[in-house]
């Protein structure tokens, strides 16, 4: 079924809607909850959440990117699900990709600056780069994925992969202050 159907579906408050999303998004949310997580359980219970902060949402949401928006959400579902399991631990993956980017990235942005205009100039800043160096950002710090499976999946070096993060985070960085990001 097309994200218009689902979408549709949500606003008419069908509850097939939810099995739909399961059903086309459920694998892809899982792996990145699983990424983040380090219990199946956990992941599964962030999904689940992500379902149904969807159909809570939508309407009056209406999201043009139903795979984005929902994954989105459960990424930070589950890394707000992290940092309650772990409270101040390290243990985890993510909390690396999360420490890699935080250079770049304004945790905080100034309340003149709204989280969803950062994502928005962080998207415009990504359509700049070529498809290969986006895929290993979008993999690592969107999916959660270690640099060996980003290695593997894109077939390259991981040497290569964390070369391409940190040219690409170096770039974002002077990107963001060209946009007026400077936040340091």
């Amino acid at each position: 079924m097309d994200d218009a159907s689902i979408m549709e579906m949500l606003r008419q408050r069908d509850e097939n809607a939810i099995a739909e999303l399961r059903s086309k998004y459920g694998r892809l949310c899982a792996h990145i909850a699983g990424n983040v997580l380090s219990r199946r359980e956990d992941a599964e219970e962030c999904v689940s959440s992500a379902l149904f902060e969807v159909w809570n949402n939508i309407p009056p949401a209406s999201p043009d990117d139903l795979r984005s928006y929902i994954c989105r959400i459960v990424r930070n579902i589950a890394i707000n699900r992290l940092e309650y399991i772990s409270a101040a631990k390290r243990g985890s993956n993510y909390t690396v990709s999360l420490d890699e980017i935080a250079d770049c990235v304004p945790a905080t942005p100034d309340e003149e600056i709204s989280l969803s205009e950062l994502a928005d100039t962080i998207s415009r800043f990504l359509r700049t780069q070529d498809e290969l160096h986006r895929r290993v950002f979008v993999l690592r710090y969107t999916y959660g994925d270690s640099l060996a499976d980003i290695a593997r999946r894109c077939g390259m070096n991981e040497k290569t992969v964390a070369t391409y993060l940190f040219r690409t985070r170096k770039k974002l960085k002077q990107f963001l202050k060209k946009e007026g990001y400077d936040y340091e």
